[in-house]
């Protein structure tokens, strides 16, 4: 079966794909993402992706049509859960991937959503998120006679264990340190690293909620 797709053009961003939820961004461009990043990563030998979303009220639904359209490319996806940005980087090298998808809205106001990309050999961005437009709009997607599998993994403990190494390592002394996770999706491991380091800390605004009740989720602001 045959498929095109035609992206809104402003969503195709440098570094990433962003828009405004139900308005230049929905499922379906989601599923169109899955299927042209499904077949690039495909066509350069991939057979893994990895994946992790936000807290935003958008990203289940967005990351199940992800998955689906990778799926469909015949890639396994190993589905890493509510987490931060980090945790899919972290997952890209520890479970040995050949890229990861991650839906967040970043540093955004609510009403937004997006997705970020990467790949084993490097940063995916400019011209390659492009090409994924390109692609989409061409119906140049492989069809694959065997759709990929979706299994869920929790990283958490290792992704924890790892930013506590270089710490640990060095014997430094306890800390003392306020942490305000802006409800976003840190929120999702920060206890549990406070908890694997020494000293005292206290915990802001560590519910995921995309609707950010404490304040706007850009650090800047």
């Amino acid at each position: 079966m045959s498929f095109s797709y035609e992206f809104s053009p402003t969503i195709l961003r440098e570094y990433d794909v962003r828009g405004i939820v139900d308005k230049n961004l929905e499922s379906a461009d989601c599923f169109a993402l899955g299927r042209a990043f499904g077949t690039f990563v495909a066509r350069a030998g991939g057979t893994k992706v990895g994946l992790c979303y936000d807290g935003r009220a958008s990203s289940p639904e967005f990351t199940a049509q992800l998955i689906e359209g990778l799926c469909l490319s015949g890639l396994n996806v190993e589905d890493f859960g509510l987490g931060p940005t980090p945790l899919a980087y972290f997952g890209l090298h520890y479970r040995d991937l050949d890229a990861v998808m991650i839906v967040t809205g970043s540093h955004n106001p609510p009403e937004y959503n997006g997705i970020k990309m990467a790949l084993k050999s490097g940063p995916f961005y400019g011209d390659m998120i492009q090409e994924l437009g390109r692609m989409a709009k061409e119906g140049d997607i492989i069809q694959q006679p065997t759709r990929g599998k979706q299994i869920c993994l929790d990283i958490k403990k290792p992704y924890i264990e790892r930013l506590c190494q270089d710490y640990n390592a060095h014997g430094k002394p306890p800390l003392t340190v306020v942490w305000d996770a802006g409800n976003g999706a840190v929120g999702a491991v920060l206890s549990m690293l406070t908890d694997a380091l020494p000293g005292n800390h206290t915990l802001l605004y560590d519910t995921v909620d995309g609707t950010f009740p404490n304040h706007h989720p850009d650090p800047a602001v």
